[in-house]
């Protein structure tokens, strides 16, 4: 079994050199700067697509951390190519913070104030920072994080407000995405607030930062958490539940986020409990994410018992950090079985092996949706690079 795990982490390190020479070679736009913001499932790129945020800290969170780690000057340039366009076209001279998105000409078509990029904006520069040592990334880090504790965080309820307008001011339509249900509060955005503060943590040792990290892991551990051991997703600003509805790959990701903040914010019976929790929800996951081909399900309606059984690229990969994360604490040789069999329907159906990166999505037969792009908004090289070397540390 073990050898067969070890082939695994072998496996998935050589999938992080694949990724990033993809984005290293079909998505750097030669005439505007930047980055392309959409190439199609086909390797098109999308002429004057828009330019989102998220995909943008994603490119320099991927490419800092994979620099870092692979010990290599490499992927400098991308690096530092992300940083300079984030600086100059993102950056909101004006109120601070990150637009939400530009044209392809770097214009800013959307200056709404979304928590949950800022968030990654810190997560994104962060790493920069570990890697280049540039000292202006911390300090933009930081004022990421003082912007995020003035504006966003309620100091009376907890957690942290989903969106604002362009100057920090209340905005009425807080959604993510047009997916998503308007809420002040939602699991997703302070889940990244978290990583974001867990990560800003390694860099900057902070009475208030590490008061604020406590406070949220405590507030997942209180709050989000439910009692069929998932995470809810949706509450108003005084935390009434608003959602009937599960998401696998958070619940599995989260598990292993909140190990990570506990061991930074070095507090031993934090760090207990959240290794016991993590426990509870990787049984809970394996009893009801799976679907009969070894892959992660998407989603599931708690009121109807609806399975959405699509399976998007990156549970896949959260599933397989997760389970090594519940590895090293119990032990258990099923954990590493089902890594088995989520990583061989990876392999086989939703890494595109002709023209190159993951699908973003295949069916319950295994097959990739067409009309998905492979480089967008919300398809970004993080969830997959992250976690090939998660499983290689």
């Amino acid at each position: 079994m073990n050898g067969a795990y070890n082939t695994l982490k072998a496996e998935v390190k050589l999938e992080l050199f694949n990724i990033l020479d993809y984005w290293s070679n079909n998505t750097i736009d030669l005439k505007f700067g930047g980055f392309v913001g959409k190439v199609d499932h086909f390797n098109n790129v999308e002429e004057n697509a828009s330019k989102g945020i998220i995909l943008n800290v994603r490119i320099l969170w991927s490419f800092s951390a994979a620099s870092s780690f692979l010990k290599t000057n490499d992927y400098k340039d991308v690096c530092e190519r992300s940083y300079k366009y984030l600086k100059k076209f993102f950056n909101d001279e004006n109120y601070k913070g990150l637009f939400w998105e530009l044209n392809y000409k770097g214009e800013p078509i959307n200056k709404r104030k979304q928590v949950y990029a800022q968030a990654f904006g810190i997560y994104a520069l962060s790493e920069y920072y570990i890697f280049s040592k540039n000292d202006e990334a911390k300090k933009w880090a930081i004022e990421l994080f003082e912007l995020l504790e003035k504006y966003a965080n309620d100091k009376l309820n907890l957690g942290y407000l989903e969106a604002f307008n362009e100057d920090w001011s209340f905005i009425k339509d807080m959604r993510l995405s047009n997916k998503d249900m308007n809420a002040s509060k939602t699991m997703n955005t302070n889940l990244h607030v978290l990583e974001a503060y867990t990560s800003l943590l390694k860099i900057y040792d902070d009475k208030k930062l590490k008061q604020s990290l406590k406070t949220l892991v405590k507030l997942f551990l209180t709050k989000f958490l439910n009692s069929e051991n998932h995470f809810d997703l949706f509450f108003d600003k005084d935390w009434n539940l608003l959602s009937n509805s599960i998401s696998f790959g958070h619940d599995i990701e989260t598990a292993w986020l909140l190990i990570e903040a506990a061991k930074l914010l070095d507090d031993k019976g934090l760090l207990k409990k959240t290794k016991a929790i993590a426990i509870q929800i990787t049984e809970t996951f394996l009893e009801e994410a799976l679907d009969d081909d070894g892959a992660v399900l998407n989603e599931k309606n708690t009121t109807t018992n609806f399975f959405d059984t699509d399976k998007h690229w990156w549970p896949q990969m959260e599933a397989l950090v997760g389970l090594n994360y519940a590895y090293n604490i119990k032990k258990e040789e099923r954990y590493i079985s089902r890594s088995l069999k989520i990583w061989a329907f990876t392999k086989k159906h939703i890494i595109d092996h002709k023209n190159g990166e993951w699908h973003f999505r295949v069916d319950k037969k295994g097959e990739p949706y067409a009309n998905e792009d492979k480089v967008s908004m919300w398809k970004a090289p993080y969830h997959t690079t992250r976690a090939c070397m998660l499983l290689n540390k």
